[in-house]
């Protein structure tokens, strides 16, 4: 059973990996025997967790990226590739959800910042990673998507609208790249990660959901594992919701 969740001398790439539910994904990757690909748009703080995959025995490199700029990308695939060889699992985890007073008065400039992050960049990422998976040995691409996706609120739309496109995203290329590359969609809802700590105290403590609680970053790991790993062979195109039951 073991074997099936095994990432041994498998290499993932991890963006927005230098905290939260990134950095959680990484050390798991990691620690299943992983070496990791660690990128955010902070070098320094990408380095930092690079050191603890090293400590886990795991080769690890350290990337600053903003994947809103294709030119980033693009920089970033060619590190990736010059370092290892290979992307066996490419995690599109960065974003960024502020909120706008209202939609009439969302700027362009803010409108266009969300797009970028929650679905340019990863559409990029998927283009030019799975197709050097779909032309070599295979992969498994994974989309962090989000309960807004799915229950979009008021003042988060240029978001909700984005990880929405991710969604689509997801199948696009599950066709395009089938069979050697598995695409899919992890869903997730609220979690106490850095963010969180502008959260209300009520929000921190209970959600409307049937756990009725938000989620331990921690709770992330076994649904990524399970999609990066053999132990997922026969699932693509698919959007699991970790979210505690959201309503």
């Amino acid at each position: 059973m073991n074997d099936l969740f095994s990432l041994e001398g498998k290499v993932a790439l991890v963006t927005g990996g230098s905290r939260g539910l990134g950095r959680r994904m990484v050390l798991a990757f990691a620690a299943a025997g992983a070496h990791v690909i660690v990128t955010s748009r902070k070098a320094e703080a990408c380095k930092e967790v690079a050191k603890e995959v090293e400590a886990l025995g795991r080769r690890a490199l350290a990337v600053g990226c903003h994947v809103g700029k294709w030119d980033d990308i693009d920089a970033l695939v060619d590190a990736a590739y010059g370092e290892f060889g290979k992307v066996d699992i490419l995690v599109n985890n960065a974003g960024m959800s502020p909120l706008a007073p209202s939609s009439a008065e969302t700027s362009e400039e803010l409108f266009d910042k969300v797009v970028d992050v929650n679905f340019k960049g990863p559409f990029r990422l998927c283009a030019q990673i799975g197709q050097r998976m779909a032309d070599g040995a295979g992969g498994s691409i994974i989309n962090v998507s989000s309960s807004g996706a799915i229950m979009p609120q008021p003042k988060f739309g240029p978001y909700s609208g984005a990880k929405a496109g991710l969604n689509a995203l997801t199948h696009v290329f599950a066709r395009e790249y089938a069979p050697k590359v598995r695409v899919n969609t992890i869903s997730a809802g609220p979690f106490l990660t850095d963010i969180s700590k502008a959260w209300p105290e009520e929000a921190r403590q209970s959600t409307r959901s049937s756990a009725g609680r938000p989620g331990d970053p921690s709770e992330i790991v076994t649904t990524a594992l399970y999609l990066a790993s053999p132990a997922s062979s026969y699932t693509t195109a698919s959007l699991i919701r970790v979210d505690g039951g959201l309503y």
